[in-house]
């Protein structure tokens, strides 16, 4: 009967070890599995927080790229602006300068018994000629030429068979420009129009 008892406790030793064993068996696997869903969960913060970050990288890099093209078209447009008031600053001013040289060109051309004062209105005029050119102005001298209302005014019109039809018989007045810009625009008699 001792060895019965001793085999019913043996038994229970056993199961009961067993029964431990399975305990921390089903515990090791259940902190393995929370070990997992932790550092998946853990996986899936970084990713987003990753994902999180790329985002705002690219939006970072969106408002620098915009403010750059914004920068560049302002510096694009203040350049050509500053270009464009250059040219009508300096159109204004020798707009209200070619009166006196128009002036200087008829006492270049006009008789005069002193040659002292004649040669030196010329060298005036021939200076002043030279300054405005400097300054990229072009005289406007149409004649003989075919008409065209983007550069003269025809003030006036004559029939002269020896001409061409609509062709500058006459300049009363030279007109000026800049480049494309036209400061004065020349006053012309058209012939056979």
């Amino acid at each position: 009967m001792n060895e019965n008892i001793e085999n019913t406790e043996n038994t229970e030793k056993v199961e009961s070890t067993e029964s431990t064993e399975s305990t921390e068996s089903i515990e090791n696997t259940e902190n393995t599995q929370d070990t997992e869903n932790t550092s998946e969960e853990e996986t899936m913060q970084e990713q987003t927080e990753e994902e999180k970050l790329t985002a705002e990288l690219a939006e970072t890099k969106d408002k620098y790229l915009r403010l750059m093209a914004e920068y560049d078209n302002y510096r694009k447009r203040t350049a050509k602006q500053m270009i464009e008031m250059s040219a009508t600053v300096k159109g204004d001013t020798i707009a209200q300068l070619l009166p006196i040289y128009d002036n200087f060109e008829r006492a270049a051309n006009a008789e005069s018994s002193d040659e002292t004062y004649k040669s030196g209105v010329e060298m005036i005029f021939n200076q002043l000629t030279e300054a405005i050119k400097k300054l990229g102005v072009e005289i406007i001298d149409p004649t003989g030429q075919p008409f065209d209302p983007n550069i003269a005014n025809a003030v006036s019109q004559i029939e002269d068979p020896e001409l061409g039809e609509n062709t500058v018989a006459q300049t009363f007045q030279k007109g000026y420009k800049i480049g494309d810009r036209v400061i004065r625009y020349a006053m012309v008699v058209v012939a056979n129009a």
